[in-house]
């Protein structure tokens, strides 16, 4: 236990910041890092490849420096989609394919690819859906068939009964809001449409079935991964070489699948960064452990915004995320002097999305329990000083 003068210290597991309220007190290691991307690692993950980070495997040489051609790296690559492979138990009719681009590159690559018939359902409930369906009216017919933006995107729009278009070729979703704080508890009817959703910040974080989608995709710095790598998870009889004309080599599935997430050079560490990440999801227990965490972090946080007299929640409760919470105090400057002394106390990264404001917590896999319940302590105290 650090010990100082004066202030307050939180005696809970695993603490690492005494906060005050005389600066000169702060004692800190590492920071809480609440960032909705890119965003906090597993500690276990980020010491162990540093120790890798001069010699990996004895190859005298870091992955950063290593050939995506060796028998080294060949095993990484494949070790890190079989294990993903075993978290999610995808299908052997399932590809799984290692991309640059970032998710927003995939708001084109899917249309592209997947809109034979020129027509797609998009189901729009945030900022980065919104986008995803503007991208594909450049390609063809994009359908809003639900939205949410008439309540800011607080909650999910019924989707049991929707008006899916008798040709659209796909259904689209995102299907957790990181800005917003939204999540489908329950997937759409789409009508026998294939699913198409971006995962990008509720990816790995509790099980899913697969066969209920044709395509999953997530940018991985967010839940899994630093920025650089997007996954995609796409049905084979969706890849074809029927693309749109005119689709740049690079962004055809069916090239990237023949060449096994290699037709060009992969962003070679951030994949062995989401091996190494994927090694201590098994570890941890697998997905079904991942959602008992997660429910348990979520609810500390959210039980404090509903009996709070200050900070409230901005999200409908039966459609808020476990992996980003966003929340207000009412009051721009309150919030921003919320912010300031959070992160004086070493809760960084609180500022909600520049197009909302307020506050926002990511609590993503990687964020311990103690790490949400040390918020909250910091929480209350503020809430007590500026009532």
């Amino acid at each position: 236990m650090l010990k100082r003068q004066g202030g307050k210290v939180l005696d809970l597991p695993g603490v690492r910041i005494i906060y005050s309220r005389n600066k000169e007190d702060f004692q800190m290691g590492r920071v809480y890092n609440f960032s909705a991307g890119p965003a906090v690692l597993p500690e276990e993950v980020l010491k162990e490849a540093a120790e890798e980070m001069l010699d990996y495997n004895g190859t005298g040489m870091s992955v950063m420096e290593m050939s995506h051609r060796t028998k080294e790296y060949e095993a990484i690559i494949n070790t890190a989609e079989q294990d993903l492979r075993d978290l999610m138990n995808i299908p052997d009719n399932y590809k799984v394919l290692f991309l640059q681009g970032g998710a927003s590159s995939q708001f084109a690559m899917i249309p592209m690819n997947l809109m034979k018939n020129k027509v797609a359902d998009y189901i729009i409930t945030g900022q980065w859906a919104k986008k995803a369906y503007q991208e594909a009216k450049l390609f063809g017919t994009a359908n809003a068939v639900a939205s949410s933006a008439d309540k800011t995107f607080t909650y999910i729009p019924d989707c049991s009964d929707l008006p899916i278009s008798e040709n659209a070729d796909y259904v689209y979703i995102c299907e957790n809001n990181t800005i917003y704080g939204t999540k489908f508890k329950t997937l759409p009817n789409t009508k026998g449409k294939p699913l198409v959703a971006d995962v990008s910040s509720c990816f790995l974080s509790e099980p899913v079935d697969v066969t209920k989608y044709g395509l999953i995709y997530g940018g991985v710095q967010k839940n899994i991964g630093p920025a650089g790598v997007v996954i995609v998870i796409i049905r084979e009889d969706l890849i074809t070489e029927d693309t749109l004309p005119g689709t740049p080599t690079m962004f055809q599935y069916k090239i990237h699948v023949d060449n096994e997430s290699m037709y060009n050079t992969p962003p070679a560490y951030g994949i062995y960064i989401c091996g190494k990440v994927f090694k201590w999801l098994k570890k941890m227990g697998g997905l079904e452990a991942m959602k008992v965490h997660n429910e348990k972090k979520a609810q500390i946080l959210y039980d404090f915004l509903d009996q709070s007299k200050m900070f409230k929640g901005t999200v409908v409760k039966e459609d808020r995320s476990l992996m980003n919470v966003p929340f207000v105090t009412g009051s721009e400057e309150l919030d921003a002097k919320f912010v300031k002394e959070a992160k004086a106390a070493g809760f960084v990264n609180l500022k909600g999305h520049r197009t909302v404001g307020g506050m926002r917590a990511s609590i993503y896999n990687a964020m311990p329990i103690e790490g949400v319940e040390i918020l909250v302590a910091f929480m209350k105290e503020f809430e007590e000083k500026n009532a």
